[in-house]
């Protein structure tokens, strides 16, 4: 199975949030990631879908998308897109491991954005899998929230 990210621009209004992912629902294909915004035209979003399949199930979905009124464009992301995800997480902090945490945002190149006596809330932003590893990193001291906002990109140049 692949990871597939397609950045869809269609039109910004009611329901076109609805329509895509049931699309996805009603054929039992899996979104892995989906971000919404709108762009620099107020009449359009950008919706940017992670999906993991095989070539066939993006041909499908490609398909089923076009045939939507209110997608204007399909664009499957190459590995070369810029793509990021962000994420903030709030850990456990005292005395013993401060030192360790930071040092850690440091090195994923996150930002510490709270703290308190008893944790501290990182930003950390990058692909899906430098999150990842952050949160595995600070897992053991103790995660109390994590809220991910899934993938976004777009194509270079």
């Amino acid at each position: 199975m692949n990871k597939y990210v397609l950045s869809v621009l269609v039109e910004n209004h009611s329901g076109v949030l609805s329509k895509v992912s049931g699309l996805f629902s009603r054929r039992g294909y899996n979104i892995d990631s989906l971000t919404v915004g709108i762009t620099d035209d107020p009449n359009l979003s950008r919706m940017t879908i992670m999906i993991t399949g095989d070539d066939q199930m993006l041909e499908q979905i490609n398909k089923q998308l076009n045939k939507l009124v209110d997608v204007i464009k399909i664009q499957e992301l190459s590995p070369k897109a810029v793509c990021r995800e962000l994420a903030l997480v709030k850990v456990n902090a005292n005395a013993s491991n401060l030192s360790l945490i930071k040092e850690a945002v440091n090195v994923f190149r996150g930002s510490i954005v709270d703290m308190d006596s008893k944790s501290l809330m990182v930003e950390i932003t990058g692909f899906e899998d430098k999150v990842t590893a952050f949160i595995d990193y600070v897992r053991p001291f103790g995660i109390k929230e994590i809220v991910r906002t899934g993938l976004t990109g777009l194509e270079r140049g």
